[in-house]
């Protein structure tokens, strides 16, 4: 998987024209923003005609939704790749919080800005399509966390609904100055931070 999050195909086989629409549109979309980002930078890094881009998105809107939708499963396969070795609900939580760290490392052409998904729907109104997608994305963070905390609590179903919205929040907070810092150190502290409360559960 790439940064873009697009999965790369083998090397010296060229991808299809809606994959590279989609890679050159997502580096460009964080790099860039998605209102400075126009539909000739894209196609023009795609390497394809302007058609090609309207052959496989009906508009520049349909674009960034692919690109959210892509974006929510590039995490959650980072998220499955930390979680594959968990011994534990605990080791289930800290997977989270891990991937959020692993999404903060990889090689952004213009450094690491924050939650892509986050940047993309503070440029979007209101009510917007995309803004479902990335608020769904949260929500879906959330009930992972909140899974295994039910784990942990069996009996405690109430308390681990609301550790889950308590360590969310410090996911989203550490994630936000992560990226106006621009590296991963508010992420490693959150972890840090999240393994202590987990200690004393």
């Amino acid at each position: 998987m790439s940064e873009t999050g697009v999965r790369t195909t083998e090397p010296g086989r060229r991808r299809p024209a809606r994959e590279r629409l989609l890679a050159a549109a997502a580096r460009r979309f964080y790099a860039d923003g998605l209102t400075a980002t126009g539909i000739d930078t894209i196609t023009a890094e795609a390497g394809v005609a302007k058609m090609s881009l309207y052959n496989n998105f009906s508009s520049k809107a349909d674009l960034v939704r692919a690109y959210l939708d892509a974006r929510h499963e590039e995490w959650l396969a980072m998220y499955r790749s930390r979680l594959e070795p968990a011994e534990s609900p605990r080791d289930g939580v800290l997977a989270v919080f891990d991937a959020y760290a692993d999404h903060a490392a990889f090689a952004y052409e213009r450094g690491f800005r924050g939650c892509g998904l986050l940047n993309a729907a503070a440029e979007l109104p209101a009510g917007d399509e995309g803004r479902t997608v990335v608020r769904r994305h949260k929500e879906e963070v959330e009930r992972l966390i909140s899974g295994h905390l039910e784990e942990l609590l069996p009996e405690r179903p109430d308390d681990a609904r609301t550790m889950a919205e308590h360590l969310a929040f410090l996911l989203e907070g550490a994630m936000a100055r992560a990226g106006l810092e621009g590296d991963d150190s508010r992420l490693r502290h959150a972890r840090a931070m999240a393994a202590a409360l987990l200690e004393r559960l």
